[in-house]
């Protein structure tokens, strides 16, 4: 079994991010996994390598300790994203040779949210199939004036998972319409392409993250089995998914880097110990009881111990309040 937490380092690390890793984590060690870090670095723009490096001794000082992932290695070559894009181009290319793939000359603003995870609330931008049966000949001539994108070909299709808190889940893809990209105009490679590249390579088995992206499970579903089908050799399953609650604030926002939300640099800053923070998000979570801890402090160690099956992890929010 191998489980993985995988933050994208455009900022210093905060409640919500750590909520997320801790879960994850408990749920490895639980099952004597392996645990794996990789830094979805792949919108370079926003992205940096020092926020990454923060972010990885903000982790360590709250006691996660990794068995592949950066400062330690493993099995794959690098475990930043940006350092991974060859291995994205060579999938594309057995894609395209299969006729799965095909390039998309539309405008922009059509792809402007590709590059990163979607959240909760965004716009759903669906696609009308315009590009998908554009001819050879004219392909070339588009393609001398623009670097196209390119989208997997969707064949209509209903898909089923069971989540581990949220339940049996149904989602329709429909052909065209939901025809996704997975390469960006100008080369940069989209979200639900590598997570799932990435997830294949490093042998994650289960994915536990935020429920704003429990919506895009469908697309990498699909994903997975096209690639079952195209890449026959490799022994390619699906991972188990777990969708947590976001942590909101007592704004009702999610708590995230856009929202600027306190950090753990900030607590670490007010003399927080890594127990408090531990102890404060296991209480919000309903993971604990405030009246079982002294000081509202619990050791990393000591969450491992607990059960996960819990009601409270089958909402779609939660409050947290630290003071």
């Amino acid at each position: 079994m191998k489980g993985r937490f995988a933050p994208s380092p455009t900022g210093y690390i905060h409640l919500g991010n750590v909520w997320i890793a801790l879960l994850s984590y408990i749920s490895t060690r639980q099952q004597k996994g392996t645990y794996v870090v990789r830094m979805e670095d792949i919108d370079l723009q926003r992205s940096k390598r020092e926020l990454g490096e923060a972010l990885l001794d903000d982790l360590e000082w709250l006691g996660f300790e990794w068995d592949e992932g950066p400062r330690i290695g493993g099995s794959e070559s690098t475990y930043w994203q940006s350092e991974r894009q060859e291995y994205y181009a060579n999938i594309l290319e057995c894609l395209a040779l299969e006729k799965l793939i095909y390039p998309c000359f539309c405008n922009r603003a059509r792809l402007q949210s590709i590059a990163s995870a979607p959240h909760v609330g965004e716009v759903v931008h669906r696609y009308d199939g315009h590009c998908r049966h554009i001819d050879e000949e004219k392909v070339k001539t588009l393609s001398a004036e623009k670097d196209p994108s390119l989208r997997l070909s969707i064949d209509s299709c209903d898909i089923e998972f069971t989540d581990r808190w949220q339940g049996v889940q149904h989602i329709h893809l429909e052909g065209e319409l939901d025809d996704y990209v997975l390469r960006r105009g100008d080369g940069m490679y989209a979200y639900n392409l590598a997570v799932v590249l990435d997830d294949i390579a490093m042998g994650i088995t289960e994915v536990i993250r935020g429920d704003d992206l429990l919506e895009t499970t469908g697309q990498q579903i699909y994903l997975y089995k096209t690639l079952q089908q195209c890449l026959h050799f490799k022994n390619i399953k699906v991972p188990s998914y777990g969708h947590a609650p976001l942590l909101i604030d007592s704004e009702g926002h999610r708590l995230s880097k856009r929202q600027k939300s306190i950090t753990i640099r900030e607590l670490r800053d007010n003399q927080w110990s890594a127990n408090r923070i531990l102890g404060e998000l296991a209480i919000a979570g309903g993971l604990v009881k405030a009246n079982t801890l002294k000081n509202r402090e619990i050791s990393i160690s000591e969450l491992i111990e607990i059960d996960l099956n819990l009601p409270s992890l089958s909402q779609k929010t939660i409050e947290i309040k630290y003071r």
